[in-house]
């Protein structure tokens, strides 16, 4: 059906502009005389498809603006919801609360979305006296009603009354503390009404709100993992911080922080709650004895933990229960702040009213819309930030992957950029609502170890563990090694290893000294040649016989702090890169370093290997996660190398 392509067309449009659409905001439908199609509850306009539309007959829902319902609101509210249920013929899908609005109005196609620049008038405390000005007689003001049925009747009322008076139907609603409903028979008048009504608004305003992030200071590694564990009382939260020029604004001062301490919009409550934390204390110790006060007198008088902190000198934090959860809160929270800054051409900031808020807060449809739009992982290492070094290809690769499907959120830290992104681009596509990113990593370098932490505490607010994979080999025997090859295999594979524990520590020590039941998990993926020697690969074997060393020193060092320093030994993984690449894997610097007695070809030495494995396989990525689970799940063991080899290396 065309105009059904055309819904849809007009929708993505619109719902992948975050000019027009935070967070899935927003509804469009299409009508005809016997059909209303809406958009469901809970589907993105972004990516909306047919299904994505509840079906409903225009004839049931012509009911209900004639019908009387009890003054009761909840009792109200659940009937109209049961009417709006009895006229879907699609019952698999729940249509948009605002259905009955868009059925209102006659046009064929109804868009209704909540511009940050139509918010801005909207929000402002001259809002109606500047819509008439602006607008004239081409627009209908709606004043705040609560949502429902009771803004349905609003609306409902205020279209008869302009029909009245000039002879056809409104094309523009505008909605105070909501948004606008544009209404044309086809998609391109539609897209014309908008444009000039945000060009119209934004000449008025004259506002040039700043764009592009701005870098987040270095003291947030001493800060954001205390208050993420101070949050976590209940189960481990994701904090993320965004800065900018907008965010530092709103972040200098009480009085600046006044302007945004109370929602605008519906909106802002399902995803943000509608009170929030602000903290200004001169230096770090100070930030965490107010953020410690604050977060508890919180919690004892609402019953849940903030959403939202604004931190002077670091920026707007975000507390999700899961990643995209604080995506969507940093957006909405500061698409209020550019609200707020248009609304000063207007008037002034016009916050939502307490009664108001508490409607919005206990309405179960915006329940409904909170519960759908959280999402979920699901997993034995849900919601736990997760770095893996050398994770970009190979064994890191299978180990991040496996974990990132258990529900971690997953740092992808490797060398290799080009390899990295498409690493993390791929994860996402696995991912439910934890999340991968790619930083770019020398884990034999102190500083871009350090940038790493910094990146993943400003996106993930914290470190559970540190998996340390990142490794080299060089193979050859005593004539054969150069003094160069020897260096650069012991500096990747041991000494590597102390930096990267040292970095990872520091952010768990101060993690687990604001929560008495946490623990912190480093581990090392070393191998079986780190349990026996290995002929001809003495410069590999050295270096992770040392790395065993290093776990046990590392866990006896650790332990009072709860953190566990394991690690893993695995056999060979024939399939991967560092064995069957065909250029410098392992088969052929065996064969040529003359590794395998009477080996002519690779297949010989393949053969060779694969003879001393009782469980006669290979040990590959998903093998070695199953014991990374194991030891992250377990409180009582450290300092352990737990051998994954098919049985060919057994510990006495």
């Amino acid at each position: 059906m065309k105009e059904i392509e055309q819904l849809i067309e007009i929708s993505r449009k619109y719902g992948r502009d975050s000019r027009y659409v935070i967070a899935g905001g927003g509804n469009t439908s299409y009508k005809n005389a016997d059909k209303l199609w809406v958009k469901a509850s809970g589907c993105a306009l972004a990516t909306i498809t047919e299904d994505g539309f509840a079906v409903l007959d225009r004839k049931k829902l012509n009911v209900i603006p004639e019908k009387t319902y009890p003054a009761d609101t909840a009792a109200r509210e659940e009937e109209v919801k049961n009417d709006l249920a009895a006229a879907c013929i699609t019952k698999d899908r729940r249509p948009s609360v605002e259905t009955s609005m868009h059925n209102a109005l006659s046009a064929a196609f109804i868009v209704h979305l909540h511009p940050t620049m139509v918010n801005g008038l909207m929000c402002g405390q001259n809002a109606e006296a500047e819509t008439a000005r602006l607008f004239g007689d081409e627009a209908v003001y709606i004043p705040y009603t609560d949502p429902g049925y009771v803004l349905f009747k609003e609306v409902d009322d205020r279209i008869k009354a302009y029909k009245a008076k000039f002879g056809k139907e409104p094309a523009i609603l505008l909605l105070q503390n909501h948004g606008i409903f544009v209404g044309a028979d086809t998609t391109a008048e539609v897209e014309a009404i908008y444009d000039r009504v945000l060009s119209t608004i934004e000449k008025a305003a004259g506002v040039s709100l700043p764009e592009g992030d701005k870098p987040v200071c270095d003291c947030v590694q001493e800060v954001l993992p205390a208050i993420r564990m101070m949050l976590s009382k209940q189960g481990i939260k994701t904090l993320r911080v965004r800065n900018n020029a907008l965010i530092e604004r709103y972040a200098s001062s009480e009085s600046e922080y006044a302007k945004v301490a109370a929602p605008f919009s519906p909106d802002a409550i399902v995803y943000c709650k509608s009170k929030y934390i602000y903290l200004a204390a001169a230096d770090k110790q100070a930030l965490l004895e107010q953020a410690q006060t604050q977060i508890e007198q919180y919690v004892a008088a609402n019953g849940y933990t903030p959403k939202v902190l604004l931190i002077k000198g670091i920026g707007l934090v975000a507390v999700g229960d899961n990643a995209a959860g604080c995506d969507i809160i940093l957006d909405v929270y500061e698409d209020m702040m550019k609200i707020a800054a248009i609304a000063q051409s207007f008037g002034g900031e016009h916050p939502m009213t307490q009664r108001q808020i508490d409607f919005i807060d206990n309405w179960e449809v915006e329940n409904y819309r909170r519960k759908v739009s959280a999402g979920g992982a699901s997993g034995r290492v849900e919601n736990k930030t997760i770095i893996v070094t050398g994770a970009a290809q190979g064994f890191g690769e299978g180990i991040a992957r496996c974990l990132i499907q258990q529900g971690a959120n997953i740092v992808v830290a490797d060398l290799n950029e080009t390899v990295g992104a498409a690493t993390a681009e791929r994860l996402n596509g696995m991912a439910r609502s934890n999340r991968a990113i790619f930083v770019k990593t020398n884990v034999a370098d102190t500083e871009s170890l350090r940038n790493l932490i910094h990146e993943t505490v400003c996106r993930f607010g914290g470190l559970d563990v540190f998996v340390s994979n990142a490794g080299v080999l060089r193979a050859g025997g005593l004539e054969e090694m150069t003094p160069e090859n020897f260096e650069f295999v012991t500096k990747i594979n041991y000494n590597a290893y102390f930096y990267c524990a040292q970095a990872a520590s520091r952010v768990m020590k101060l993690q687990n000294k604001y929560a008495e039941d946490n623990y912190g998990d480093i581990i090392q993926i070393n191998s079986k040649s780190g349990l026996r020697g290995s002929k001809a690969n003495f410069a590999y074997a050295g270096g992770k016989f040392g790395g065993v060393g290093l776990t046990q020193s590392f866990a006896l060092e650790l332990a009072p702090f709860r953190i566990k320093v394991n690690a893993v030994c695995p056999g060979n993984f024939y399939e991967g890169p560092l064995w069957s690449n065909p250029e410098n894997g392992l088969f052929l610097q065996y064969l040529h370093a003359g590794k395998v007695p009477g080996a002519k070809t690779v297949e010989d030495v393949r053969k060779y290997y694969m003879d001393q494995v009782p469980m006669r396989k290979g040990t590959g990525p998903e093998d070695v996660t199953k014991a990374v689970l194991y030891l992250i799940e377990q409180t009582c063991e450290t300092g352990q190398a737990v051998p994954v080899t098919g049985g060919q290396v057994m510990l006495s």
